[in-house]
This record gives structure tokens, C-alpha cells and sequence, in this order.
């Protein structure tokens, strides 16, 4: 089932304000798109990762259902935070995997976005990734949230622009001093 942004802010208002069968209609609207994002996140993964993307959709959907006193501007708000669980879902199973071996377990994505932080074929452990992000959003909250909102939930700049109340030249200068200082940073990590 195809959704529109306009269908999906109202179902996110509807449910917001307590009506929860405007929970199950929603899911139905964007289940393609949350499994279009989980796949994205996953090719970023190690090859034979245990976590699958259907269950990296589930296990976001819930956690967006205890997110209800979230104000949804828009549907692109509803998918960059829907990204972003993702994105702590994913470290959360790296952290407990590491932590199940001795001396940890190298964890390596490979980003083949045209949005890589990182040059083309480079490896990238995302625990460091995820670190170097909290770095910066304590350095600059708004840039840490432009990355997540590009890289991880892929929308457009203007999408971006949207759901930041802020100016798309705003973005575009701020994503690309936030893909440097992340490059050099997971370069010293």
C-alpha cells in the first residue's frame, strides 16, 4: 500500500492523540518505507549479520508506538526518528555482541552511500560511528541531527530542511562540515 506524507501526518496526529486504531492503518502506510530504511541500514552491516531487516522494522515499530508524546510535524519527522531507532537498535546488538567475546569483535560496515562519511569501499565500525556521533552532538546538536536525518534516513535536503524548521543552504553548509569533522574524528578513534 502506497502512503502520501499528508495520509501519514494525519494518522501520526490521529494516534498522537490517542486514537489506536489509527496505529494498525499507519503501520499498513509506511511498513514498505520502514522496510526500504531497514534495508538501507542493513546493507551498512557486515555480511551474515544476525539481525535481519524485517526484525530491525518490528523491533523499531515498537519502540516508535512508546514514542506517542512525540509532536510529528511531518511524515519526514515520523521517518527520522523511525531511522534513528534504527540506527540505536543496530549499535545496542553491536555493543552486546562485542561485549559477548574477549577483546570484543571488529564490526565493520562498508558504505556505499553517495552520502558516505567515509571514502568509497572504507570500512567503518559503527560503535565508533555511534560515538563519534554523540561527540558532535554534544559539539553541535544540529549537524549531529542533519547526519542522522541524511545518511541514516535518507531524506532529501529539503526534507531535512522541513523537519529542522531551518533553510536548505542551512543544511547543506552544516552536512558538509559535519561529514569532515566525522571523517577526521573516526579517523583518531
Amino acid at each position: 500500500m502506497n502512503s502520501t506524507p499528508g495520509e501519514v501526518s494525519r494518522l501520526l496526529q490521529k494516534w498522537r492523540t490517542g486514537d489506536d486504531a489509527a496505529s494498525s492503518k499507519l503501520i499498513r502506510l509506511v511498513y514498505t518505507e520502514l522496510r526500504r530504511l531497514a534495508a538501507r541500514h542493513m546493507r551498512q552491516e557486515r555480511p551474515g549479520h544476525t539481525l535481519q531487516a524485517t526484525a530491525l522494522v518490528h523491533e523499531a515499530y515498537l519502540k516508535l508506538l512508546g514514542q506517542r508524546n512525540v509532536a510529528w510535524d511531518v511524515h519526514a519527522h515520523f521517518i527520522g526518528i523511525a531511522s534513528r531507532l534504527m540506527r540505536e537498535i543496530l549499535v545496542e546488538h553491536a555493543r552486546k555482541r562485542q561485549a559477548l567475546k574477549r577483546g570484543g569483535l571488529e564490526r565493520k560496515t562498508y558504505l556505499e552511500d553517495t552520502m558516505a562519511l567515509a571514502s568509497p569501499n572504507q570500512s567503518l565500525d559503527v560503535v565508533v560511528l555511534d560515538t563519534a556521533l554523540k561527540r558532535l552532538e554534544k559539539l553541535d546538536p544540529q549537524q549531529c541531527r542533519i547526519v542522522e536525518l541524511r545518511f541514516f534516513g535518507g531524506l532529501s535536503v529539503d526534507e531535512t530542511a522541513a523537519v529542522l524548521g531551518i533553510s536548505p543552504r542551512t543544511v547543506k553548509r552544516d552536512w558538509s562540515v559535519a561529514k569532515v569533522w566525522l571523517h577526521r574524528e573516526i579517523g583518531t578513534l
